[in-house]
């Protein structure tokens, strides 16, 4: 197994990068920054507030979270059949944009439209790991994903969608990591974790570097996250470290080289901006070269335990939705596997 290093360099590089860039169109930095989520004091009780139809398959459901004291978008595609069905949660990246990269980006809508599954789609959540916050963040607002992800969007969504109790989790980058984390510190919530192009580690230097520029790549202050490195939170995050509670769980990882892709290649070409586009291209190089570095690592882990995971590498792959794309398939080989249904309707 080939291994690769991630250096100085190579993490400025990173810190400079939009995470999961599409190359649709040049970054542009805001003229003003985006305030935090406004948070509604009033908010004390969690409830679905209002179902919005978008497609034959697809709802919008608006959900009012005591946690988060705010109203949480989420999107929902139904499955094939009759039902009931299980349930996928399928995280963002670090953009955390009004609609999921997944379905702007990635295809899921149009993958999963034969499958006899029930996926469940982020909003928001820029660069919150998808956690709990110890302390309300300037830039990122107040965040409590876990319990959201965790303890208060399960009980709406798979009511409404009349779910058979079988769940997955998966996510992409930021969303790699937070589904690794979530599934390792809930034991038995989820048959199956599948992260594409993460880092799982957080009390190591690497892990830590990770996460920090992950944070204050979206002018988050990480120590509002879970406190300084000291904090015994950074150990309790650590896949790496918690990897054995990840027992008797279906787990898949992916990673890519950073070499691009011919899809990567056209998207650069076909961008409004090739410079910019370069630009962007070295970030995700460097993104996913330190992905893949993370990766081997935490596969590493698992073997050490002899916990049983199916990981793939590609030659090539630079961090974009493109290759997001392409490791969607396989992962739900996996996903499908250990929820008991066939990979199509």
């Amino acid at each position: 197994m080939r291994r690769v290093s991630i250096t100085a360099a190579a993490l400025a590089v990173i810190a400079a990068a939009t995470t999961a860039p599409a190359f649709a169109a040049p970054a542009t930095p805001a003229a003003v920054p985006t305030p935090p989520p406004a948070v509604d004091p009033k908010m004390t009780r969690t409830g679905l507030l209002t179902i919005e139809p978008i497609g034959p398959r697809r709802d919008r459901l608006h959900i009012a979270s005591a946690a988060m004291r705010r109203v949480i978008v989420v999107d929902v595609l139904r499955g094939t059949g009759e039902g009931p069905r299980p349930t996928l949660y399928l995280l963002d990246g670090v953009d955390g944009e009004p609609t999921s990269g997944w379905l702007t980006k990635g295809g899921a809508e149009q993958f999963f439209a034969d499958k006899p599954v029930d996926v469940v789609l982020t909003t928001g959540g820029t660069g919150s790991m998808y956690s709990d916050w110890q302390r309300h963040d300037a830039a990122l607002g107040l965040n409590r994903w876990e319990t959201f992800l965790t303890e208060e969007l399960p009980p709406i969504v798979e009511s409404l969608l009349k779910a058979d109790g079988r769940r997955a989790i998966a996510g992409v980058s930021m969303g790699a990591q937070a589904a690794m984390i979530l599934a390792q510190r809930h034991p038995g919530q989820y048959l199956a974790v599948a992260g594409m192009s993460g880092c799982y580690s957080t009390a190591d230097p690497l892990g830590h570097a990770v996460t920090t520029i992950t944070v204050a790549s979206r002018g988050g202050n990480v120590e509002n996250l879970w406190g300084p490195p000291s904090s015994p939170e950074w150990v309790a995050h650590d896949s790496l470290l918690g990897a054995d509670r990840l027992r008797g769980t279906a787990i898949y990882l992916s990673a890519a080289s950073g070499a691009p892709t011919d899809a990567d290649l056209a998207a650069v070409a076909a961008a409004p901006s090739v410079v910019d586009a370069l630009r962007l291209a070295g970030g995700g190089a460097a993104l996913e070269a330190g992905a893949r570095a993370c990766t081997e690592r935490f596969a590493g882990r698992l073997a050490e335990l002899r916990i049983p995971a199916e990981i793939e590498y590609s030659d090539a792959g630079m961090h974009t939705w493109p290759d997001f794309e392409a490791q969607l398939p396989r992962a739900w080989r996996v996903l499908a596997e250990a929820l008991g249904v066939p990979r199509a309707g």
